[in-house]
């Protein structure tokens, strides 16, 4: 199930890709078609067919993030989260092994699992959600019960990048 929550920086990052559609990449793709189509026979024109295939590409991607980004509520960072794992929350956890890992909890439009960006629905943070640092954290995983401690846990408020 997808989940309507995203951090603010989540929600900017999905609205400059939709500016950058709409006002760089679609007139540019648009202006391509536009003069493959004067070349002449568009049925064996590959710049006409592959321009016109990924214009309906970026219109597609278009249409999807004015809808979700209608549907999102951005969770802001607020002073009283500070001591306690919430929706956004940098975590750093320790296993016994000694392995440490450190994850964000952010929103399934989000997810990112090279930067550690793990989804609210996720077992994890479902398991973090509410806890705190010393904490121990019981995850169920596919191979079994995995056992974490939380060592950390930290806030970062959006800085919208000029």
């Amino acid at each position: 199930m997808k989940t309507n929550l995203i951090t603010r920086a989540g929600w900017h990052k999905l609205d400059l890709e939709l500016k950058e559609l709409w006002k760089v990449e679609r007139p540019a793709v648009t202006q391509a078609v536009s003069e493959a189509a004067a070349m002449g026979d568009r049925s064996e024109n590959a710049e006409y067919i592959y321009g016109k295939k990924r214009l309906r590409e970026i219109d597609r991607r278009i249409r999807f993030l004015m809808k979700r980004l209608e549907a999102l509520k951005i969770v802001d960072y607020d002073p009283r989260q500070d001591g306690k794992v919430f929706f956004g929350a940098w975590v750093e956890l320790e296993n016994e092994a000694g392995d440490v890992v450190r994850y964000r909890i952010v929103g399934s439009d989000e997810m990112d699992p090279k930067n550690n960006y793990i989804t609210i629905n996720s077992p994890m943070a479902r398991a973090l959600i509410g806890k705190q640092v010393d904490d121990e954290v019981l995850v169920q995983t596919p191979s079994g019960i995995k056992e974490w401690y939380i060592n950390k846990i930290q806030y970062q408020p959006f800085t919208e990048q000029p």
